[in-house]
């Protein structure tokens, strides 16, 4: 999910705890706890000040977004609390962690993927059911927000029904997704997802020998397609990761990729991606200049 998201998720957890009990630095405590927690795996961008073999694409929501890293960023805010706020609460230890969860699952979803079982296995899970900016998040917490202004007493009732709605969003997304995705699964090589911004909405990428087809699909519209891509099989693949190690980084990451070869570009892209004629993961050297 994109900052914004999981800002406003962090906040939303805030705002699901009673605390009505809690006096001024237990409140920072908790709201430090909730929005820094549902961040932390997001730090793995500074990767990019030292990244010189091309990798970024591998550590960004890699080690970081893994599951088994989760109780040792609920532990960092622990002590932060602890330390700076002279907090001791093992509730925060557990709000801690449920926001790094949230975070890492819900970025699953989306057609980014995580490694969410490093360092165990390199493999790139997603589920493409969930786009990378959800307005209806946006929707639903925004809803319980201003409902808790209104009543302040019933504040953490309305987020735990907004955090029951999110939930019901992302099942109702999922088992949508994965119906339509079945569909297409026996009569293409390669099949992957990306949900579009309007609910209920998917692209279908597929791949079948060297041509890459996109459709737009749902069950509630008809089938559209949308772009017929050709990959150029026979291109120099070993030269493009040899003078571009980021391309072949891409296309260990992506689940298909179209390569190119047209005599002035040697390159690869992630169709998944593809919007108005172009990927914005694309990869590629200029022929010409070699």
């Amino acid at each position: 999910m994109d900052t914004i998201t999981h800002t406003l998720f962090g906040l939303a957890l805030y705002g699901a705890v009673d605390k009505r009990a809690l006096n001024r630095k237990q409140k920072t405590a908790y709201l430090v706890t909730a929005i820094g927690a549902s961040q932390i795996p997001d730090i793995d961008v500074i990767s990019q000040m030292w990244d010189h073999s091309g990798q970024y694409q591998m550590w960004h929501r890699g080690i970081t977004h893994s599951i088994f890293l989760t109780p040792i960023w609920a532990l960092l805010f622990y002590f932060i609390c602890k330390v700076i706020f002279k907090v001791k609460d093992m509730k925060l230890l557990l709000l801690g962690w449920l926001a790094v969860f949230i975070h890492i699952t819900s970025d699953l979803f989306n057609a980014w993927g995580t490694g969410y079982l490093e360092p165990f296995s390199a493999i790139r899970i997603t589920f493409g059911t969930i786009p990378i900016i959800d307005f209806v998040f946006w929707l639903i917490i925004g809803a319980a927000f201003v409902l808790s202004r209104r009543n302040k007493e019933k504040s953490p009732y309305y987020f735990k029904v907004a955090w029951l709605l999110i939930v019901l969003h992302v099942v109702v997304q999922s088992v949508q997704g994965y119906g339509i995705y079945k569909q297409y699964g026996g009569t293409y090589d390669q099949v992957a997802l990306s949900a579009d911004f309007i609910p209920w909405n998917y692209s279908v990428i597929t791949k079948k020998d060297d041509v890459v087809t996109i459709y737009k699909d749902g069950y509630f519209r008809e089938k559209q397609l949308q772009y017929v891509l050709q990959s150029n099989e026979e291109a120099d693949v070993d030269r493009l990761f040899t003078e571009l190690p980021q391309a072949k980084t891409l296309y260990k990451w992506a689940p298909i990729v179209v390569l190119v070869d047209d005599g002035e570009t040697l390159g690869l892209y992630d169709p998944r991606f593809y919007r108005n004629g172009q990927s914005f993961l694309f990869e590629y050297i200029e022929m010409l200049e070699q």
